[in-house]
């Protein structure tokens, strides 16, 4: 659910402290002495979660194209802004409904509807065409020059750094 942060546990625990005492990120950042970029994700994720930010989740959370397009839809209407329906529809972040609205606005519900990565069954590799012995042997030659050559640069390498 959340990306490696570059603060240490004990760290993020004392953030979470400061934003539950009203401190913003830039103010916790600095007295932490820590970078205002993980602070900052840091305080999304608390705005989201609460103290449940400081638990790691389960990454791969599958949504339904229906919380999808109600998701963006209430976006897009301005039901709030996308801290806040990410809080309300407890997405992970506040990227993944930025994401969301991005695809429906350039490939409309379809692409919400889009499963990512490779379709179940889809063979990675043909299956390898009958060679003939004068293309194997054009292969193992064109192979053995370019041996050849980087056998030679090494060689000439070496003498260089001799001299």
């Amino acid at each position: 659910m959340y990306s490696p942060s570059y603060l240490t546990e004990s760290q993020r625990s004392a953030a979470i402290g400061c934003f539950e005492s009203g401190h913003g990120f830039k103010g916790t950042a600095s007295r932490l002495g820590v970078g205002r970029e993980s602070v900052r994700e840091l305080f999304q994720r608390w705005k989201i979660h609460g103290r449940g930010a400081l638990v790691k989740k389960r990454t791969k959370k599958r949504h339904s194209f229906e919380l999808k397009r109600e998701v963006v839809l209430a976006y897009l209407a301005g039901e709030g802004t996308s801290l806040e329906l990410a809080a309300r529809y407890q997405l992970s972040s506040r990227g993944l409904l930025k994401r969301w609205v991005q695809t429906y606005r350039a490939e409309g519900e379809e692409g919400l509807r889009r499963k990512l990565g490779r379709p179940a069954g889809q063979v990675t590799q043909s299956a390898p065409k009958p060679v003939t012995e004068i293309q194997r042997l054009r292969a193992e030659n064109e192979r053995l020059r370019a041996e050849v050559a980087y056998l030679g640069k090494l060689k000439a390498l070496r003498d260089h750094k001799r001299q």
